[in-house]
Parts: C-alpha cells; sequence; structure tokens
C-alpha cells in the first residue's frame, strides 16, 4: 500500500499534474495546427506522408503516452503501490492496446473490401445480345416462340 500523504501534498499534486496535462495538452493543439498549416499556411509537414508526419505522428503519440502515464501513476496512486498490483493493470492494458492495433488493421481491410465492391459497382456491364432462342430452364412439352 502506498504511504498516506497529507491533504496539502495530495492537493499539489493535484494542481501541479493539471498545469502539466495543461500545458502538454495546449502544445500538442498548437503542433497540431501548425502541422496541418492552421497557423502558417506555406508551412505543412503533417499532411506529406514523409520524415514530417512521421515525425509529427510520434511527438503526438509520445505526448499521449506520457500523458497516461502520469494519470495512471499518480492520479491512480500507482507509482506507490506494490509490484504485484501494478502489473496486474499494466498486463491487461498491454492486451488492450494490442486490441487497437488488430481493430485498425481489420479495419484497413474492411476499407479495402469495401473500395473494391464501390468499384465493381460503378463497372458497367454490357448485355450479350439473345441469339433469339430461349436460355435457361426449359420446361417440357411447353412451346417457344422467338
Amino acid at each position: 500500500m502506498s504511504a498516506h500523504q497529507s491533504y496539502e501534498d495530495q492537493k499539489k499534486l493535484v494542481f501541479y499534474g493539471l498545469k502539466l496535462l495543461g500545458i502538454i495538452t495546449i502544445v500538442e493543439v498548437v503542433f497540431a495546427l501548425f502541422a496541418k498549416g492552421h497557423i502558417i499556411p506555406s508551412v505543412t509537414f503533417g499532411k506529406d506522408g514523409g520524415f514530417g508526419q512521421a515525425l509529427y505522428m510520434l511527438a503526438m503519440i509520445g505526448a499521449s503516452l506520457y500523458k497516461a502515464y502520469f494519470i495512471v501513476f499518480f492520479f491512480m496512486h500507482m507509482a506507490g503501490e506494490v509490484r504485484g498490483l501494478v502489473m496486474t493493470v499494466l498486463l491487461p492494458m498491454t492486451l488492450l492496446i494490442w486490441a487497437i492495433i488488430a481493430f485498425f488493421h481489420e479495419g484497413g481491410r474492411w476499407g479495402a473490401a469495401r473500395q473494391g465492391i464501390k468499384q465493381k459497382n460503378e463497372e458497367v456491364v454490357q448485355p450479350i445480345p439473345a441469339a433469339g432462342k430461349p436460355t435457361g430452364y426449359l420446361i417440357p412439352g411447353a412451346i417457344y416462340r422467338g
């Protein structure tokens, strides 16, 4: 069990956490607006698919992971807990991360399949002219006039 903190210490930690998370979130928003060209229209590095976008994505993922770490370890009081309890929380979270990756992969496959279906639906099929004789299942004894 974690050591007991005084009310003042807990209050300081909460306000420190709110300030830290707020600053990181503001930096993320400004960085995203800058990267997408909303602040300076001639500067975009979050859309090109190259090194700039990779850097942008890594910075956003890193900031989000740090915020998640801070919340779990300090606001959920995992920093002072025994290792076994921390592992019972963190190991299932890795399965959650795996599930998110699997859902993105599966969603990409669904998107590709939908695109293929859309292309097939837009395809124009030319009918084959009939040869004058009926085709398909013919009922024995029926008279067909072509």
